[in-house]
């Protein structure tokens, strides 16, 4: 398979990465819906390995690949993770509010979180089907915490468990495919330079939703075995890039 993908081909990437990501979203919906119990014990764990892909990712693979395309790529993955990092300033200062406020502004935040989760997959995807591979594995892996975290969160603004759990599926699951599609148009026009700009931009996003939103919220459910399930994530995303380049 080749490193550049023709544009067909990588329209079927980026739509089966960003169903198959809703699909593991209603999952955990589901899941913390019918098994409660079980749901909140695991859910450390898949926080942490997706956190370890993510975090590599960038890191390893796309930030190095988006400044062979622009030397200004690191400027615009600064400006990426500082985007997300006051974008979840203003959510939590609007959330100190009543049960209902918090609910309804907590969801609001989640569904713009991955309406930008399948904006990843089309602009990775764009680079090559490796990038797209390793962002799609770890943010489709942390899709399920998502959904658990939805549901949660939903329940905290006094609704009922299935009113929570129908308003977390549009929210949280819908809004990445939605993403997806709706950048695909745009993103399949830019020029190699603009696209090293958003993989760069990228980058900042999912280093800091490995780096400080995945791995201190996963904090909150500390379990025996989370840090290696935090290496597995790392290991995952390098013997993947490796073997790749061998």
């Amino acid at each position: 398979m080749s490193a550049i993908v023709t544009s067909s081909t990588q329209l079927y990437w980026i739509a089966g990465f960003a169903i198959v990501a809703a699909v593991v979203n209603g999952i955990g919906i589901f899941t913390i819906f019918r098994y409660r119990e079980w749901a909140e014990r695991s859910l450390s764990y898949f926080m942490c390995f997706a956190a370890g892909v993510l975090l590599t990712t960038p890191l390893v693979l796309a930030l190095p690949r988006a400044l062979d395309k622009s030397q200004y790529a690191g400027i615009v993955a600064l400006f990426g993770f500082l985007f997300m990092f006051f974008s979840n300033e203003l959510i939590k200062r609007r959330t100190d509010q009543e049960s209902l406020a918090f609910g309804i502004t907590a969801a609001e935040g989640i569904g713009i979180h991955s309406f930008v989760d399948g904006v990843v997959y089309t602009v990775t995807f764009s680079i090559s089907v490796l990038t797209g591979v390793l962002a799609g594995t770890g943010l489709v892996v942390h899709e399920f915490a998502e959904g658990v975290i939805t549901y949660l969160v939903l329940l905290e603004g006094d609704v009922t468990e299935t009113t929570a759990a129908t308003y977390a599926f549009f929210i949280a699951a819908l809004t990445t495919p939605i993403g997806a599609f709706v950048a695909y148009p745009i993103v399949s026009k830019l020029g190699q330079t603009s696209l090293g700009l958003m993989l760069g931009f990228v980058s900042g996003v999912l280093l800091y939703v490995s780096a400080a939103h995945l791995l201190p919220e996963a904090r909150k459910y500390e379990k025996t075995h989370s840090t290696i399930a935090f290496v597995a994530g790392v290991v995952l995303a390098l013997f993947i890039v490796f073997t790749r380049a061998a």
